[in-house]
Order: structure tokens, then sequence, then C-alpha cells
């Protein structure tokens, strides 16, 4: 597969969500966005007013994370983050599903999990809503299952994993997931994708974003 820089890079989210995350990380994470033009910035909500403010005029996203990392919180709690990220300038969520709902097969409660995250769409249509499965907890018929729900709820894309509880993106559930959701759907790869080979690996697999925090060091690959 042949990308460009600037192609690779506008389809890769730039990612800091660890813990220990320091302000000047962030502001680090966002002077390399506009390096090497990456399509979207992704860290945890108090970090979006600074994300916010320093790639304003941008041509990259913001993105916050929302019920992380284990998405066991209550819908109402996780629909008041995700309009809060908002109104603070985000413009992408990456949203944990309520993976403890899906092994109760508790269908219901996962489909309003997420659609009340989507309500921040009836004032701002254009925000988009990821929601992450994290399939290191999942069998291959359950990561199939939560695909379909999010795609039934409205979501944007469904993704692999928070990169947080030890699961990895792999192309084996990249592919079940691309099959799952169909072509008109998004998929973001994430969790343990740091060279380029790997990324690649994935978009041809059927992601069509990936979430890494080495993001840098993965264009650097690319020839120029």
């Amino acid at each position: 597969m042949q990308l460009s820089r600037r192609e690779l890079a506008r389809m890769i989210d730039s990612t800091l969500i660890k813990p220990t995350a320091s302000k000047d990380e962030v502001i680090k994470l966002c002077w390399e966005a506009q390096k090497y033009g990456f399509g979207c910035v992704v860290v945890n909500p108090t970090f979006v007013p600074l994300v916010r403010h320093m790639l304003e005029a941008r041509d990259v996203k913001v993105c916050s994370t929302v019920g992380f990392p284990i998405g066991a919180g209550l819908p109402e709690v996780k629909a008041f983050e995700a309009q809060k990220v908002v109104e603070l300038g985000a413009e992408e969520i990456d949203m944990v599903m309520n993976i403890s709902a899906l092994k109760s097969k508790d269908y219901e409660l996962v489909k309003r999990d997420i659609q009340a995250v989507l309500k921040v769409k009836k004032s701002q249509p254009s925000i988009i809503v990821k929601v992450i499965i994290e399939t290191g907890l999942l069998t291959d018929e359950e990561k199939v299952t939560a695909c379909k729900l999010a795609k039934e709820a409205g979501a944007d894309f469904v993704k692999t994993s928070t990169g947080l509880l030890g699961g990895v993106a792999t192309v084996k559930d990249v592919k079940l997931m691309r099959k799952a959701v169909g072509k008109d759907m998004g998929v973001k790869a994430a969790g343990g994708i740091r060279t380029l080979k790997e990324a690649l690996a994935m978009i041809e697999a059927g992601a069509n974003r990936i979430g890494t925090s080495a993001a840098g060091a993965i264009i650097e690959e690319v020839p120029k």
C-alpha cells in the first residue's frame, strides 16, 4: 500500500491518554500534530481546553475520551461528560462501550449508553463519535455483536481498544469489525500500533483511522 506522508497523517489520531500525562507532554503532542498534519489529537477531558487553544485555526481536530477507561459509568453521566467536552471544544469523542452490559447480554443498555452520548449531535451534527469495544476482553461473537449494536445506535466508528487494559489491535480483529459494520461505517484500530508496518497492515485490513501514541515515529518512517 502506497500512502504519502500527508495521506497517512490525516488518518492518524495522535493520542495521549495515559493517567500520568502532563501538561508539557500535551503541549508537545499538539506541536507534533501541527508539524506532521495529523488528522486528530486525542486527550482526556481535562486537557481539551488546552488542546483547543493550541490547535485553534489549525486543521487538526480535537478528540476527547468519555467513560474512560472501563465504560461502566451511567449513560446519563457519559452524556453529561460528552456535552461538557463538546462545550470545551472537542470535535470528536472516543467513548468506551458498557462492556459489562454486553457481557450480560443487556443489549438495550449497550445501545442506550451509546445513544446517550450521541445526543451531542442534536446541537452539533458534525461531532464524530467512536465506540471502543475493547476487543481484548471479548470473544469473536461478542465483537461482532458489539459492532452491530454500535452501528444500530448510530455511532460513526467502532474502535478496537483503549490501549490501557492490555488489549492491542490485531489484523484479525480489524477484518472482523469491518465485515460486521460494512463499508459505510468507520473502523479505528488502536492499541499497540507503533510502527509504519503495523499501521499499514491495519489500514489494509479495513481500518480508516489509526490511534497511536507513536504517531511521530510512524510518520518519520514514511519516505519523504
